[in-house]
């Protein structure tokens, strides 16, 4: 039998649940959905509201992108609404407004080398009108989503949802039931999610218009895709209706008493042993694919230590400190591979540019991560990269001792060094370059140093 609260938990941190333990319909809960439905009756005459368009567009023209099957580009559409703003409203109010087909891309998933993640472009205009939707759902449905869910919302963020998870770990809730959604923004089903809207929702001008978003085609590579499930990653309205039909797992694991952290479609449930992990882990995917008609891929599926996790590119150790994961190193190292390869046809300083940038981003991001020693070995990898990228600039003999006694090397110690065939990963580790290319040169010639910068973020902290 499904664990489930208390048999006189009919409520959510306030938020009356769908069922009681008796596997009843819960009646304030259905009192709340129809006084919700009367609530919002009208709810167009808001989304198509001059204001909240106003600011859509903001919203659309700083996130930028790409045109859509349309051809229109972001810089275009102020122009557009100045001649048409009018019309445009009062399709939205008559309920005709009919989206355009999205443009579909494939790109690359990051660490999954010959895998893609499938994203849908929407039209210009079709994403200023989402975003107007999204506006006005929005602040209705942040009143009633968990305090465990921290993906695709306002003042949350993945350091948020780290450190909730971090405090899991060090209550001794050690094991962790780790699950994947498989494909998750492909296998929303069309009619749950409007089943779910229109419990919340009683306008159907809305609920016919994000329908139609549903089933609006995909055109790639000159072919029409019809669309009868799911809900492609790109469009703004996306990462709400992927939360709308997650809180429903959401509801259910508070109901059940578990401690979770979910952000997005990535789900993590804390436990304290690892026959209670099974046990949860075999009855949550019952749930996921029985009553939310989702798809659970049992090959990613797990349970695990929170050392071994790879959540939003951490793990959790021991007694709850926050880690980096090894995939994330890996992923780094690969990038950096990218930008120091020896046959770029750049200078030094561009290359440490180019990785200061990159690095910089990188540890604001895992700044919470316990990892001193870890940086310290990448920054010693990192400037051999750097060393053996600027050795083979010089070409020939003459050109690495010319280098070398540039950097104050001894020519003996210069030529002995040029004249040793070693490869260049191995010469970039001679005692010539060591004392030329040191950590006091690299300083100087702008390279970021991911150990010191980190130490630094952390004393300021104190």
């Amino acid at each position: 039998m499904e664990e489930r609260g208390q048999s006189n938990h009919l409520f959510v941190e306030g938020v009356p649940v769908r069922y009681a333990q008796n596997g009843q319909v819960n009646p304030e809960w259905l009192s709340a959905c129809e006084e919700e439905r009367n609530l919002t009756s009208n709810l167009m005459e808001q989304i198509a509201d001059p204001l909240n368009l106003g600011k859509a567009y903001k919203q659309v023209k700083s996130n930028g992108g790409s045109a859509g099957v349309d051809g229109m580009k972001v810089e275009a559409m102020q122009g557009w609404l100045g001649e048409n703003l009018n019309n445009l409203t009062k399709q939205l109010l008559a309920g005709s407004y009919e989206p355009q087909a999205v443009r579909g891309v494939e790109i690359p998933k990051a660490g999954q080398p010959g895998k893609f993640r499938k994203l849908g472009i929407p039209t210009v205009l079709d994403r200023l009108v989402q975003q107007a939707i999204h506006q006005v759902l929005s602040v209705r449905y942040e009143k009633i989503f968990s305090e465990n869910s921290y993906g695709f919302r306002p003042n949350r963020s993945a350091h948020q949802a780290l450190k909730q998870a971090a405090k899991y770990v060090e209550q001794g809730k050690i094991e962790v039931i780790d699950l994947d959604l498989e494909k998750f923004f492909d296998e929303v089903n069309h009619h749950r999610l409007m089943w779910l809207l229109s419990t919340r929702i009683g306008d159907r001008r809305v609920l016919q218009l994000i329908h139609r978003f549903l089933k609006a085609g995909i055109l790639q590579g000159g072919l029409m895709e019809q669309r009868i499930k799911g809900s492609p990653q790109g469009s703004p309205l996306s990462p709400l209706l992927s939360n709308i039909v997650l809180d429903e797992l959401d509801k259910e694991l508070e109901q059940r008493g578990h401690s979770y952290v979910r952000y997005a479609d990535d789900v993590k449930i804390f436990v304290g042993s690892k026959r209670r992990a099974a046990a949860v882990k075999s009855s949550i995917t019952k749930y996921i694919k029985d009553k939310l008609k989702l798809k659970v891929n049992e090959s990613k599926s797990r349970t695990c230590m929170g050392y071994e996790l790879n959540f939003l590119g951490h793990s959790i150790l021991t007694k709850g400190a926050i880690g980096l994961s090894k995939q994330s190193e890996q992923r780094l190292k690969e990038k950096i591979r990218e930008i120091t390869k020896r046959n770029r046809g750049i200078s030094l300083e561009e290359m440490l540019q180019e990785l200061r940038t990159k690095l910089q981003g990188w540890l604001n991001y895992f700044r919470y991560a316990k990892m001193t020693s870890r940086l310290t070995n990448l920054d010693g990898w990192i400037r051999r990269r750097l060393k053996c990228f600027r050795l083979k600039q010089c070409k020939r003999v003459i050109g690495i001792v010319r280098w070398l006694r540039k950097l104050g090397v001894e020519e003996k110690l210069a030529w002995r060094t040029a004249l040793s065939g070693k490869s260049w990963w191995r010469l970039s580790n001679s005692p010539a370059l060591h004392l030329g290319m040191n950590k006091i040169w690299f300083a100087q010639q702008g390279y970021y140093s991911l150990s010191a910068n980190y130490l630094s973020l952390h004393r300021k902290s104190l």
